[in-house]
């Protein structure tokens, strides 16, 4: 794992210990920031990386010029790996970090401008974090076909090998 762009470009990332994560390819991070980068600007933006693992996510929108990125995660090996990442990239003055659960930290979560949600493959949170979130752009991860709810729009859906990856907008009420 590394990051591909921006002014950490090329650096390595640290995995958790174990098997208790599941690690973004660097080809799916890359697919998904091809995707991203017609649709938002990551200048200056605020980034929720939720189930954050290393923070591979959080960590490339830092590094390609995202003001500040909330990382929520609560397993002991991960939250080593993406306390010991934040550190060694220098990011720690803009980088947050939420210990616990998704769902005890997303009512209290700031308003974003984008957020990746990747959660455990076994899990099946969607309907509540596609209802809980503040951010008006989510690119979901998972092994399964991710589903949409209502209030939403898909704008990018792809594969990649078991990754299955989804980009959708909150639908505008004005």
């Amino acid at each position: 794992m590394r990051i591909i762009s921006g002014t950490a470009r090329g650096r390595p990332l640290r995995g958790p210990e174990g098997h208790g994560t599941r690690p973004i390819t660097d080809r799916a991070k890359e697919g998904i920031f091809n995707m991203l980068l017609p649709i938002v600007d990551l200048d200056g933006a605020t980034v929720v990386d939720l189930f954050a693992g290393s923070g591979s996510f959080g960590l490339e929108c830092l590094s390609r010029g995202a003001e500040r990125a909330i990382f929520v995660e609560r397993g002991r090996p991960a939250l080593e790996a993406l306390h010991h990442n934040i550190d060694t990239l220098g990011f720690a003055d803009r980088a947050k970090v939420l210990v616990g659960p998704v769902e005890v930290h997303l009512p209290a979560l700031p308003d974003a401008d984008l957020a990746f949600c990747d959660p455990p493959y076994a899990d099946d949170p969607w309907t509540s974090l596609f209802d809980g979130l503040t951010a008006d752009l989510v690119v979901g991860h998972a092994e399964r076909e991710i589903p949409l709810l209502a209030g939403w729009e898909e704008l990018r859906r792809r594969n990649y090998g078991r990754a299955r990856i989804l980009i959708a907008e909150r639908i505008s009420t004005d």
